[in-house]
């Protein structure tokens, strides 16, 4: 093991020799994604790629006016870039906030460096408030470090030559140096992060919804495209006299020739769009976009949009102790005085006041005289008793609080008091006089007994036996909104979890105050030593101490398996695995860089009371867009039933303007209105399934009623135009059947839109026949019309109560069989299914790709910036002085740096 001189650190040469060797403190902090990332992230899916398909064929034709519809594909692809863009910015600002410098000590003096400029065996200093920069052993001096972020446990541990310092924890009182051991991917908080770098898919049912639509979608494009083509050519090729031996040879024929089918190619265009979702893709964009602004008014940072979606469904919540439930900070939870007021005071010392007990007066003087200093014990009881009226007296000497004697003292003129440790600070004989008493507060907090001594040494040593006067009580400072949030959680039947890294029993009693249900029974994780045992306590247990970073990783999984969809809490870096496995994760701006990087949310003020508004944005998207999907559901649907059916019972019957009437009052308007009113309802159900449900009924109602027009319309010799509008005011029938279902119950702003709706149409219908292509109907023929829409709004309700009695299907997803499997019941029965793809395969070897050449990126910058750090102790050369410069190259163990060689004199 190397050795640096304490004093001196290393010299220029050394440090240069370990950079040379790529002994470099490399960042390797979780970054958020590049603008680049973002901007291909949101670019390249598949809804882009069939509408940028479709557009080239438009432009094949010089339609240019066609290309309207690319609007929708722009502004759903800006929504998207634009929110992931603000969600990266706003947690960029918040690292930023974080010290990255650190003090090293180089040729015998104190340098300031950036963290990726420390290299392996550096002297480092390190004092109060000061965040560990590498893993190292302290070489001198003392302190009491905060590892909360790593481990969950809340209790300081000290730190004295010889002991290790993991990087990511903080000083939180004293003064030391340390040597550094580990550096870049070696450190403690390295290896977490490097866990935590794979891609999380996101867990989403609206997303995974519009993307099997669109999959579908796609897939049947193809065929009824090229059947629609296929007709649409044949008609102009019967309109061209048949010329040539085929219809297939004279359309090979004319794009040779340059003269591109144009009225055949936009029909088969226009009748694909309608089978895209389109608006449905904006109004989901849009409507979740909406609630991610109205979440940052209330300081809530959703990095991406489903996520909101996701934690409305949680039916686990799993807590991270410190930081969520707790502040971090200790807090006076009660003190108990003994019956020994006023007994043995010395002669020249003054009484203590009548209106205060002598542990209130010992308790609030020792902490003031020892504030100097003050750890989190004195600051909780400066705290407590900064509005408590209790006398101020001068002390006459301190004893500061020393972690060897675990007590602090101080003497004045009503006497001299202890304050610390029971064990430490009482005789035996004493001590077993009050164990019962303490045995019994510890159970929930930690103890510290107050006694009175007959004064102190010059040591600092107490003269003669301590006798108490009284115990205090400290504990985490339990969040003032933790109980009621807690309560909103159980009243919506989600279960809790809370899951530290600290002793299990102060886990418990702080789980039991703000009232997680089974919290008495607890467990403590250094038992849970195979998977097996980790499975039998999720299912048995509801709180868990002394829990590791990989066990709490392990913990998500094993409730994932049972078919739970987890949220996880927390704010250190013991989180980040868990905060990365589970399926939404929220974490809090004051913790770790790591944590707010994975986190799906961020919790800008620190404030856990902010999940319930999360779950209320999410609970009135998923609703509001299940009740507005199936408007523009019903019409993807329709059109693809009446494109399959139009190619054996030619024409189509609507008409491009008749279909804008359609889409703007009986889709368009009611979705977002729908899409955006105020809707805390519980979501049941899957949200693909909720939606066919309504949209099925008024397509089939439709497509029957389509059938039924074209057939009356062949018998009865009916005109196109008459066809055209049976089929336009049928439809719309169906349509406003479906608005009137999905705004069940009737509220006024639902029987507003409704109105609005009917009155609509009419007006279109009525006022502008021209421009609609509304026919004049005769008598006969508008009581046809009249018997059809009344078949049609007749079948539309009976499929509808029809699919609200269907029972939902159960699934439950297994994993461990390789790529994995899918088991489907439902009422047909089981169906096993593979969860893998080669297509998933592909991308995950592609973004392995693209993190081998950004790691490759950061080595060759941490390279130059450890090399700036060396220049900072080098002293300027003269100008002139023909220095030859060192070369810089990659090598198997990292950076290789070649030194010039010296000439001999």
């Amino acid at each position: 093991m190397a050795t640096t001189d304490i004093e001196r650190g290393l010299s220029t040469a050394e440090v240069e020799e370990r950079i040379a060797a790529g002994k470099i403190n490399r960042n390797m902090e979780l970054k958020t994604k590049s603008v680049r990332e973002l901007i291909i992230e949101n670019l390249c899916t598949l809804f882009n790629l069939i509408n940028v398909i479709l557009a080239i064929l438009v432009i094949m034709t010089g339609s240019f006016k066609n290309l309207t519809f690319l609007f929708v594909v722009f502004l759903n692809t800006a929504i998207g870039v634009i929110q992931s863009m603000r969600s990266k910015k706003m947690v960029d600002k918040l690292t930023l906030l974080t010290s990255k410098k650190a003090i090293a000590v180089r040729d015998g003096a104190e340098v300031e460096l950036d963290l990726d400029q420390i290299v392996l065996d550096d002297i480092i200093r390190l004092g109060r408030g000061d965040q560990i920069p590498a893993d190292a052993v302290v070489v001198s001096g003392e302190a009491l470090v905060n590892e909360s972020l790593l481990t969950g446990e809340s209790d300081l541990i000290k730190k004295q030559p010889g002991s290790e310092l993991m990087s990511g924890s903080f000083i939180d009182s004293g003064l030391l140096r340390a040597r550094v051991v580990h550096v870049g991917a070696d450190n403690y908080v390295a290896k977490i992060n490097d866990e935590a770098k794979y891609v999380k898919k996101v867990n989403s049912e609206i997303m995974n919804a519009l993307n099997a639509i669109v999959r579908f979608a796609s897939v049947i494009m193809i065929p009824l495209g090229l059947a629609l083509f296929a007709a649409s050519v044949s008609g102009l090729w019967d309109a061209a006299g048949t010329p040539g031996n085929s219809a297939l040879s004279w359309c090979f024929s004319e794009l040779l020739a340059g003269r591109v089918p144009s009225s055949a190619l936009l029909s088969t265009v226009g009748a694909l769009l309608g089978m895209i979702p389109q608006g449905l893709v904006l109004l989901t964009s849009s409507v979740l976009a909406i609630a991610t602004v109205r979440l940052a008014r209330r300081k809530v940072l959703a990095q991406q949009l489903y996520c909101i979606e996701t934690l409305a469904r949680v039916d686990v919540l799993c807590l991270d102790k410190t930081g969520t439930i707790t502040s971090g900070r200790m807090e006076v939870e009660g003190t108990y005085p003994l019956p020994v007021e006023g007994v043995g005071l010395a002669p020249d010392e003054a009484p203590v006041p009548v209106d205060t007990t002598v542990l209130d007066f010992a308790l609030a003087n020792v902490a003031r005289a020892t504030s100097a200093d003050a750890n989190e014990t004195c600051q909780a009881l400066l705290n407590y008793y900064a509005d408590r009226p209790v006398e101020v007296s001068e002390p006459l000497s301190v004893i500061p609080f020393s972690s060897s004697k675990k007590w602090s003292g101080a003497s004045f003129a009503q006497g001299s008091y202890v304050m610390g440790a029971a064990q430490f600070v009482l005789s035996e004989r004493i001590f077993a006089q009050v164990e019962n008493r303490v045995a019994e507060l510890a159970d929930t907090c930690r103890v510290l007994v107050v006694a009175r001594v007959d004064g102190f040494t010059p040591d600092g040593d107490m003269v003669g036996e301590a006798e108490p006067v009284g115990f205090v009580t400290i504990r985490d400072e339990i969040r003032t909104s933790a109980a009621e949030t807690i309560g909103y959680f159980n009243e919506q039947g989600v279960t809790l979890n809370v899951i530290s890294g600290d002793d299990p029993r102060t886990v418990s009693s702080i789980a039991r105050v703000v009232g997680v249900p089974g919290a008495d029974a607890y467990v403590d994780a250094t038992t849970l030593d195979t998977p097996s045992k980790i499975d039998a306590a999720v299912d048995r247990y509801h709180v868990f101490g002394r829990v590791t970073p990989q066990q709490k990783r392990e913990l998500v999984q094993a409730l994932k398996r049972r078919g739970h969809t987890v949220a996880m809490t927390g704010d250190g870096v013991n989180d980040v695995l868990a905060l990365k496995e589970a399926d939404c994760s929220v974490a809090m701006a004051a913790g770790s860089d790591a944590a707010r990087n994975v986190a799906e949310i961020v919790l800008v003020d620190n404030d856990f009371a902010s999940m319930p508004a999360v779950v209320a944005e999410g609970r009135r998207s998923i609703n509001n867009l299940q009740r507005s999907a199936s408007l523009f559901l019903t019409k993807t649907l329709f059109s693809m039933g009446l494109a399959a059916l139009c190619i054996a019972l030619p024409p189509y019957p609507f008409e491009p303007i008749q279909m804008t009437l359609i889409n703007f009052f009986c889709i368009g308007a009611p979705g977002f209105v729908l899409g955006l009113e105020p809707n805390n309802a519980r979501v049941k159900g899957s949200f693909l399934t909720n939606v066919l449900k309504r949209a099925l009924p008024a397509s089939v109602a439709v497509i029957l009623a389509a059938a039924l027009d074209i057939f009356v319309a062949r018998v009865f010799g009916f005109s196109q135009l008459t066809l055209s509008t049976m089929c336009l005011l049928t439809s719309c029938a169906a349509s406003v059947s479906l608005i009137w279902r999905i705004s069940q119950p009737l509220t006024p702003l639902r029987v507003v839109l409704f109105v609005f709706v009917v009155v609509g149409i009419l007006a279109g219908v009525i006022g502008f026949p021209e421009l609609l292509s509304i026919a004049n109907l005769s008598m006969g023929e508008a009581i046809i019309l009249l018997v059809i829409v009344v078949f049609t709004c007749g079948v539309f309700f009976k499929l509808a109560t029809m699919m609200d009695s269907l029972k939902p299907r159960r699934r439950h997803a297994a994993t461990g069989f390789g790529r994995g499997v899918r088991v489907r019941l439902g009422r047909g029965g089981g169906k096993v299914s593979s969860t893998g793809s080669t297509a998933e395969r592909f991308a995950k070897r592609v973004a392995a790709d693209m993190a081998q050449r950004r790691e490759e990126r950061t080595t060759r910058e941490a390279e130059a910036r450890a090399l700036e750090g060396v220049e900072k102790t080098q002293p300027k050369k003269k100008k002139g002085a023909g220095v030859k410069r060192s070369r810089v190259t990659k090598s198997a163990q990292g950076i290789k740096v070649s030194m010039p060689s010296k000439k001999k004199k």
